[in-house]
């Protein structure tokens, strides 16, 4: 009967095995490059490529987190294409509170407050809806625009810059940018 028991550390042919391919690398990664025409080391490359942590050089990080200050809101008036007439915020697009829609009543367009007695959800607060009472349920002119609209609402509620809601509103602008206009004595022959 022949007891095998564990020798403590690794094998003597283990260590003569690893001993030989250690010394002998260079000629074996050589060789493997010359069999498989160069596949060797491209493959290590990339395994070595893969393992590396990523760089932020010439990477382009985008933060998810808000804005580092707080931006103050710039309001001006909107009306969509479906009616609705909106307050909005001209930095961010986003609409801020709804003031109420111009629906279609046999032919003509009515301007109808956002309040609960006409049935939204959200109405306008009492300082909104007293500007605007004027225009509470009132026939509007076909001739009128919805940048007009927009004009006039914008005045109601005391908006500073009535004229660039008005531009903002149909999203135009004069080709020589930011509102200004058109002087071509500057420009040259």
């Amino acid at each position: 009967m022949d007891i095998i028991s564990k020798r403590e550390g690794p094998r003597l042919e283990d260590v003569r095995a690893k001993r030989l391919l250690s010394e002998n690398a260079g000629t074996i990664r050589r060789l493997a490059d010359q069999i498989s025409n160069g596949g060797f080391t491209r493959m290590r490359q990339e395994q070595a490529r893969r393992n590396e942590e990523p760089q932020p050089e010439g990477l382009l990080i985008h933060s998810m987190a808000g804005s580092a200050r707080p931006v103050e809101p710039e309001p001006y008036i909107r009306v969509s294409l479906n009616g609705r007439v909106v307050l909005a915020d001209r930095i961010s697009g986003k609409q801020m509170q709804l003031l109420g829609e111009i629906r279609n009543s046999f032919g003509s367009r009515v301007f109808i407050l956002a309040t609960e007695e006409n049935g939204f959800l959200s109405p306008v607060d009492d300082e909104t809806r007293h500007a605007l009472r004027q225009f509470e349920g009132v026939q509007i002119d076909p001739a009128l625009s919805d940048l007009d609209i927009a004009r006039m609402f914008g005045e109601s509620l005391g908006l500073v810059d009535a004229q660039h809601s008005q531009q903002c509103a149909s999203g135009t602008q004069s080709e020589k940018g930011q509102g200004l206009p058109q002087d071509d004595s500057s420009e040259l022959l």
